[in-house]
Order: C-alpha cells, then sequence, then structure tokens
C-alpha cells in the first residue's frame, strides 16, 4: 500500500482546523475588527476579551508544547534573531486601517466569503494579490531593502532570538525554562484576569466559547506543522494560523494547481472558507450580499490592499501576529499587535470622521 505524502496529511489536518476556526468564527461573531469598533464606538469590550482570551489560551497551549518539548517555537517566523520592528509598526498600522475599509480583517474576510459575501470576495482578492505582490512581486523590491535597513540584528546584541524569554534569559541571566514559565503565567493570567473580571463577559457564553476555541486551534496547528509535518527529507515548516500570505498563497495555487503543493497555508484558507458557510447554511444565515454603491467598492478594495501589503509588512495579521506569533511571546509581535489595534483604532475615527485630519484631531483629543 502506497504511504500518503506528509504534505497531503498536513493539508488535510490543515483543512480540518480551517473548518473548525470558520464554524467557530462565523457562529460567535468572533471578529478582531469587530473588537476594536464595539470598543472604540461603543465602549462595549465583550469582543475584545474574547481576542485577550483567545490570546491567553494560545499563549498557555503554545508554551506549553514548547516547554515538553514536542515542538519547538525557536523554528517558528516569530523568533528568528532579525527584529523588523519598523515593518511591524508600518505593516500594523496598514493592516489595522486597512481592516476598517474593508469591513474585517482577514479571518472575517474569510467567514465572510463562506458565507456568500460578495464584497468580502473582492476583498479576498485584492488582499491575495496584493499580499503576493510583496513577498515575491514588484513591491518585494522596495520591502526587502527597506526590510534590511531597518531591522536589527539581536545577535549582535547577545540575544539568540527576538523572545522576551531570550530577551530576560540573556539580559538578566535568568534560567531559560524558568523565565519561560514566569513569563507565560504572567501574561496568560494577567489576560485571563482582565477578561473574567468583567461581569458582561462572565454572562456572555457566546464570546467565552469562541475565545477558548479560537486560542486553543493556535497550539493544534502547531501540532499538525511542527509533529504530524515533521519529515526527513522535505519537513512542513512551523506554522499555525495566519491568514495574509496564506490567501496570497490561495491565489497563486487556484492560478497554478497543475504545478503546485497544496500547503497547511492554503489549506487552513480553504477550511475557513467551507466551514463558515457550512455553520451559516445550517444556521439559515447564507446570503448573497453586494455592494451598494462604487464607493462602498472603491473602499473595500483598497482596504483590501493595505491589510495585503500591511500584513506582509507586520509578518501577519490580527490572527497571524495577533494571536498566533503572540503565542510564541515574540517581541516584534507585540510591536505588530499594538500597531495593528493603533491603525484599527484610527481607522474607526476615519470612517466617523469623514477625514484623516479629523481621525487624527479625534484621536490626540481623546488621547
Amino acid at each position: 500500500m502506497t504511504e500518503t505524502p506528509v504534505h497531503i496529511l498536513v493539508a488535510w489536518a490543515g483543512f480540518a482546523a480551517g473548518l473548525a476556526f470558520g464554524a467557530v468564527a462565523q457562529r460567535t461573531n468572533f471578529c478582531t475588527m469587530g473588537a476594536i469598533s464595539d470598543l472604540a464606538l461603543m465602549g462595549r469590550a465583550n469582543r475584545f476579551r474574547a481576542w485577550m482570551l483567545a490570546i491567553a489560551v494560545a499563549i498557555l497551549g503554545s508554551q506549553g508544547l514548547h516547554l515538553v518539548g514536542v515542538v519547538d517555537l525557536g523554528k517558528s517566523i516569530y523568533l528568528t534573531p532579525s527584529l523588523g520592528w519598523a515593518g511591524a509598526i508600518l505593516g500594523g498600522l496598514l493592516f489595522g486601517f486597512g481592516m476598517t475599509l474593508a469591513g474585517g480583517c482577514g479571518n472575517k474576510t474569510l467567514v465572510r466569503v463562506g458565507t456568500g459575501n460578495l464584497k468580502s470576495l473582492v476583498v479576498f482578492l485584492c488582499l491575495g494579490i496584493a499580499a503576493y505582490a510583496t513577498l515575491r512581486g514588484l513591491a518585494a523590491v522596495v520591502r526587502q531593502p527597506f526590510e534590511a535597513a531597518t531591522a536589527v540584528d539581536l545577535a549582535k546584541l547577545g540575544i539568540p532570538r527576538q523572545g522576551l524569554v531570550d530577551l530576560l534569559a540573556a539580559k538578566l541571566g535568568l534560567p531559560a525554562t524558568g523565565a519561560r514559565v514566569a513569563l507565560t503565567l504572567a501574561a496568560a493570567g494577567a489576560l485571563l484576569a482582565y477578561c473574567f473580571r468583567d461581569p458582561a463577559f462572565r454572562a456572555s457564553p457566546r464570546d467565552i466559547i469562541g475565545g477558548l476555541a479560537i486560542g486553543l486551534l493556535i497550539p493544534v496547528g502547531w501540532l499538525i506543522t511542527g509533529v504530524l509535518g515533521r519529515d526527513d527529507f522535505e519537513p512542513t515548516p512551523l506554522a499555525s494560523m495566519t491568514f495574509v500570505a496564506p490567501i496570497g498563497d490561495t491565489v497563486q495555487y487556484a492560478m497554478t494547481f497543475t504545478g503546485s503543493k497544496i500547503g497547511f497555508g492554503v489549506a487552513t484558507v480553504l477550511g475557513v472558507i467551507v466551514g463558515s458557510g457550512v455553520a451559516a447554511l445550517l444556521a439559515g444565515e447564507w446570503k448573497l450580499e453586494g455592494f451598494t454603491d462604487r464607493h462602498d467598492m472603491g473602499r473595500h478594495m483598497i482596504g483590501g490592499v493595505m491589510m495585503g501589503v500591511g500584513g506582509v509588512l507586520a509578518l501577519g495579521c490580527t490572527i497571524g501576529q495577533g494571536i498566533t506569533g503572540i503565542s510564541t511571546l515574540a517581541i516584534g509581535s507585540v510591536i505588530a499587535l499594538l500597531s495593528i489595534i493603533a491603525g484599527g483604532f484610527l481607522g474607526m475615527k476615519y470612517l466617523e470622521e469623514g477625514s484623516l485630519g479629523g481621525a487624527l484631531r479625534a484621536v490626540f483629543a481623546r488621547g
């Protein structure tokens, strides 16, 4: 009997994880852009707390896997010694602002594509093309020297990786394992306390389930690529849930199917679309939705392009950096997440005020 290739097993497992992600996000309305919107415009924090809960669960699960030696998070793209701080800031701001124009971040775009939203299909294509062009196309000609000129080589400072654990161990002389346990418990504990101290959040099972399930899918992703994907000849790169570069890869895969191998990222993208679609159909919520006018279409297209470019510069989106990257306790992921939130808040004010100047005035006035 012929043995199934490892990349096929990884793809099927990634598709299953994507199915779960899409179904959960659709049924619980888990949305990071919506979380920022609720907080910035209405003062409601339930969905933001669901996001923070997902981060806490992802940190505990991911660091637990690393501590017991099941996966080595140091092999992920988030923990290289090259700290691209400028890309994290600029890309995060672009992504955060763009997702407000597009009506949702990368994962929400996939969920909405699955539920019949034609606006999100256009965003998907614009995001994917812009991401691929920034990774490997014309825009890469600008991106690569920008990253080379601004990145900080932490190895020259005696820090082997850009993890907060590595920083503590190198500069304070703490044992790496002890520093990891302490930092994991402190970060996850603070987030859990923030989430569950609020009575409104404790009374919202939908948000709690959404945060728990999405958070758990991050260590599941590490297991799929880091354990199932182990192969002496063609190992799968260690990765978990992220949606910007994979959307670009999905567009490319759709065009070159006969000459391409499906990977974890593409499989998860397809899984999220199918999972959200099935969940919407079962709930009687699937319906086609289009643009209201040409201005609506233009705004969504610009937002998609901004997310594609920004997500590549920042090395991820609200899920890729905002949960998966943070689960590795990477310094760059913290910078990217804060920048995405700032960009999203600015985008909300832009839509509210009608101009970038008005948005900046509103932000500084609030500050």
